[in-house]
């Protein structure tokens, strides 16, 4: 992700802004994968009540190999035990793998599935956001669709201009 001032950045502070259930929680942002005990470091050596830390950041969840995945499930579950809610950014092309992983089985640990739509105010009216299956009744139920204007709901939009307050570390 292109965002000036966080080019080398691997971890800065902030409130979370998007609406999750972590919403205004003093948050670490991590970005890659860090060591258990840089992530510690950095939650010790500030003198913010981190609850929540926010991995992924910056676009950077994209495990390639079977030993990537576990060292971000490995990262993750170790903060999730200790008690701290723990967000992921989940690119759309990881959906399907990352559930053979053991991370929504934590009640703190909050799954955000990112879902690009460039452009989109130029979307009609009727345009619609269908939730669907890889295949034909192949793991779910069924299908959802949703109104892509009625999902634009500004109780839970988030502006760019809310992401400037961050402190890079």
């Amino acid at each position: 992700m292109n965002r000036q001032g966080h080019e080398t950045a691997s971890f800065f502070f902030g409130k979370e802004v998007e609406h999750t259930p972590a919403l205004g929680l003093d948050t670490l942002f991590v970005v890659g994968v860090q060591s258990t005990d840089a992530i510690a470091n950095a939650l010790s050596g500030t003198s913010r009540q981190i609850q929540h830390i926010f991995f992924g950041a910056n676009h950077s969840f994209d495990p390639q190999t079977p030993e990537e995945w576990d060292s971000w499930e490995n990262m993750i579950t170790f903060f999730l035990a200790r008690g701290y809610w723990c967000s992921l950014d989940i690119p759309i092309g990881a959906v399907e793998q990352f559930n053979d992983g053991g991370l929504n089985d934590y009640d703190n640990f909050i799954p955000q599935i990112r879902i690009p739509i460039p452009y989109i105010k130029l979307w009609n009216y009727n345009t619609m956001l269908k939730i669907d299956d890889k295949d034909f009744a192949a793991t779910n139920p069924g299908v959802w669709t949703h109104s892509l204007h009625n999902l634009k709901d500004r109780n839970v939009f988030t502006d760019w201009s809310e992401y400037k307050n961050d402190q890079v570390l």
